[in-house]
């Protein structure tokens, strides 16, 4: 735990770095789950929003990688090729990738480029959602020893995989000039055993409110200040939850909530610094009267200020995102990867800070990771760390820079690399990388939110208290998170 206290410690360098860089703008668990999730106890209502195009497939899906779309002079870069000598299919598994979305263009002409520089390579991209489903099917394939050579991960599932002896450690394969130009502290994050990294770090992924401008303006109301407080977050709710005249409902909020995200977490872990699920102390702090008042501020949202959909807590992904393209959520809670879907979508949008609790900072993220699956063959293993480091590079923004399918070239987040420049409106989230909370580094952390999830979606669904829920599963909580007492 000490690495995730060092990392918030030093996010205000990536910030000062990422900053510099925009002077011209533009969980698998260490086993198989032995039970299925809870469900809820209260059946959802059907979703009232129309969702567009979804951001991750329902499943794994093998997809052709189209020919490169960019054309770049030629360069002195060394990452471009790999120099294994492989020839033949490496296997990437890209977290919510679909064909066509934010997230497919920019890997798919990366990839293109990539395999024009490697003749002898076929890369071939394989999407799962971001979600529990998702990280349990990656799980499996990892697991099986065969049909994934790289992966796009988040920080809190790479302990798990590591443990599981699923994935190599990179050390060996970094230059002088990687370990130059990583940031240190995001590069700590991949040391989770023996001191050793098993990941090359990809980018910063911090959550944000995004607010839905044509929104506003429809039901009159000025926009908040970006330093807003609750208050003012749930006022500009209410106000932009209205009927048109056409009996269409708008609401004012939504969030995904799902054992596989975190996104609405910081919204009721601002009430305090000690509600983390691990605390500064080492205490788990869930299950405080602090944690109790947070969670019940967001059930509100639903249950009192009836400003959310009538399935929040129980949405798709699609419905959430979809419902916000569509100007029938005027503003959601979300990463950084859909400010380049909906910025492609012509939504006009901006993106705040979430709100502040009796004073408190606080947004929830991870840090994105490409790691390199167990290989026992050396030459394709050192071709996946190639594809892997140049992935991760300045130099795929080069490649794909931002254009009409990528609208914000390769990098979907602040970049983990100082050489990496990213453009509007992925550097609106520098701002809070500064309070940015990382989800804990521990091996049972997809086990701990299957455990908490469904308690998490019967507190907003009205079905129990939150003290009821937190303290149900306190005991359990705090073994998964290796808490002694």
């Amino acid at each position: 735990m000490n690495k995730k206290w060092i990392l918030i410690g030093l996010l205000a360098t990536i910030a000062m770095l990422a900053l510099a860089a925009c002077g011209t703008p533009p969980q698998p668990t260490a086993a198989p789950p032995t039970a299925a999730p809870a469900q809820p106890t209260a059946a959802p209502a059907q979703p009232t929003t129309a969702p567009a195009q979804p951001t991750a497939a329902s499943g794994p899906t093998a997809v052709p990688t189209p020919k490169p779309t960019v054309e770049r002079a030629a360069k002195g870069g060394d990452m471009r090729v790999s120099k294994s000598g492989y020839k033949g299919a490496l296997s990437l598994w890209v977290l919510g990738y679909t064909p066509g979305n934010a997230f497919a263009n920019p890997f798919d002409n990366a990839v293109a480029q990539f395999m024009k520089d490697n003749p002898d390579i076929k890369v071939e991209i394989t999407g799962y959602p971001p979600n529990d489903e998702g990280f349990t099917k990656l799980q499996t394939a990892l697991q099986s020893g065969q049909g994934i050579d790289l992966l796009r991960l988040p920080s809190d599932r790479l302990p798990g995989f590591v443990a599981n002896d699923l994935i190599e450690p990179i050390d060996d394969y970094m230059t002088d000039a990687d370990k130059a130009d990583i940031l240190p502290n995001i590069l700590d994050v991949t040391r989770v055993k023996d001191g050793k990294a098993f990941a090359w770090p990809l980018w910063v992924v911090p959550m944000g409110m995004y607010l839905n401008k044509d929104v506003f303006a429809e039901a009159n109301v000025s926009l908040p200040p970006p330093n807003w407080t609750w208050d003012q977050f749930v006022d500009a709710a209410k106000k932009t939850t209205f009927k048109r005249a056409n009996g269409e409902q708008v609401y004012g909020w939504a969030g995904f909530v799902d054992p596989g995200v975190v996104n609405t977490w910081g919204l009721w872990m601002n009430q305090d610094p000690s509600v983390r699920a691990i605390n500064a102390d080492g205490k788990y702090g869930y299950n405080t009267e602090a944690a109790f008042t947070g969670l019940q501020r967001i059930a509100d949202l639903a249950l009192v200020h009836k400003v959310t959909p009538p399935d929040f807590g129980s949405m798709k992904d699609a419905d959430v995102k979809g419902g916000f393209t569509n100007k029938q959520i005027a503003m959601i809670v979300d990463a950084t990867g859909p400010a380049a879907q909906f910025k492609g979508a012509k939504v006009n949008f901006e993106i705040y800070p979430l709100p502040t609790v009796n004073g408190n900072k606080l947004t929830v993220g991870a840090v994105g990771l490409i790691a390199v699956a167990k290989q026992s063959d050396s030459v394709k293993r050192q071709a996946a760390m190639d594809l892997a480091r140049y992935l991760t590079s300045g130099e795929v923004q080069e490649d794909v820079p931002p254009g009409s399918n990528v609208p914000t070239g390769f990098y979907l987040a602040p970049g983990a690399r100082k050489s990496v420049k990213v453009v509007d409106p992925l550097d609106r989230f520098i701002p809070v990388l500064p309070d940015m909370w990382i989800t804990p580094l521990v091996v049972d952390w997809a086990k701990f939110t299957r455990l908490f999830h469904p308690e998490y979606q019967n507190i907003l669904f009205g079905k129990t208290k939150p003290a009821d829920a937190m303290s149900k599963i306190a005991g359990e909580a705090e073994q998964y998170l290796g808490i002694k007492k």
